[in-house]
Order: structure tokens, then C-alpha cells, then sequence
């Protein structure tokens, strides 16, 4: 009986709910195990070539190589300094961790990706962007992400890129 009265004292010294219902969803997703960071999450190559093998050792075979610099990648797991990635066709494999940067970059993914100078759709239009067009990501709201590519720079259309998830936010 004490040892729970002073669990519930410990508690509620700091700011818990004992009653408290399941976890939040934020508070339980899924980190990696090497660096701590979510998983999913997107980076991008750094390197202008990289191998991509079956498993996460040189002894594994490669099965191709990406040969675009800033591409960007989805992690999918961690295995000492190996990450599972994969591309927008959802191809992957295994890639040393120093070939990829934590700097977000996406990929466009339809056909002359209009950039505003604000995220509204009146906004006057600033540049257009081709299918295929690897941007550096900026800020994100709900549905508009801010982007840079070939010296131009605006506001796209979320669900016109590959490389943030849908309900993204950033500063």
C-alpha cells in the first residue's frame, strides 16, 4: 500500500495522471535504434554515386547504385552505420550512412509544378518546375511547401513533390 501511495505522490509531483489513458500516437512512434531519430523519416544522397546493397554490410551484394546527388530517400530502418532506404518507386536496399545528408530535398512529381511567391494559389506564379526536378525543401504548411531549385524559389503545392509526408510541418 505505500509503495503505491507513493507512486501515485511521485506522479503527481510530476504533472502525471494516473488514470491517464493509452499513450499519445506522437509520444510512441517508432525511433531508430542507432540515432534516435524517427523512422520513417526523408534525407537526401549526398554523395553523387552510391551503392545500394541487400543487406547492411560490404559483403552483401549490390543490387544497383544511385547515381543522382540530393536525391531524396526515405529511412525505413537502422543497422549500425547502415540505413534501409527507399526511392519514390519504393526500390531500396541498404546504404552507408556517411553517403546520405540530413539536408531535405524532394522530387517533383508532375509536369510543370507551378512556384507562387505565396502559399495561395492567387499568389502570382514565380517559376515553373518539370517533372523530375530535384528541389532543396523549405518551410512547409498544411497543403504548400516552400522550394529552391536552378535559382528560383516559391511556393508548391504539397501533393505535387516526393520527399515530405502529407501532414508535415516546417519552419
Amino acid at each position: 500500500m505505500i509503495a503505491t501511495i507513493r507512486g501515485w505522490v511521485a506522479a503527481a509531483t510530476l504533472g502525471l495522471s494516473v488514470l491517464a489513458g493509452p499513450t499519445p500516437l506522437a509520444a510512441t512512434e517508432e525511433r531508430g535504434a542507432v540515432t534516435n531519430l524517427p523512422i520513417p523519416r526523408f534525407v537526401s544522397m549526398k554523395a553523387t554515386e552510391g551503392n545500394v546493397r541487400r543487406g547492411p554490410s560490404l559483403t552483401h551484394r549490390i543490387d544497383w547504385v544511385y547515381t543522382r546527388r540530393d536525391m531524396p530517400l526515405e529511412v525505413t530502418a537502422e543497422y549500425g552505420h547502415w540505413r534501409r532506404v527507399r526511392d519514390r518507386d519504393g526500390a531500396g536496399g541498404w546504404v552507408h550512412y556517411s553517403l546520405l545528408s540530413g539536408v531535405r530535398t524532394v522530387l517533383v512529381e508532375e509536369d510543370m509544378v507551378e512556384l507562387h511567391s505565396r502559399p495561395k494559389i492567387s499568389a502570382p506564379v514565380t517559376a515553373r518546375l518539370a517533372l523530375g526536378v530535384i528541389a532543396k525543401l523549405g518551410d512547409c504548411e498544411t497543403d504548400w511547401c516552400e522550394l529552391s531549385a536552378g535559382g528560383y524559389s516559391g511556393w508548391a503545392v504539397k501533393r505535387a513533390v516526393w520527399g515530405v509526408d502529407p501532414e508535415e510541418l516546417r519552419e
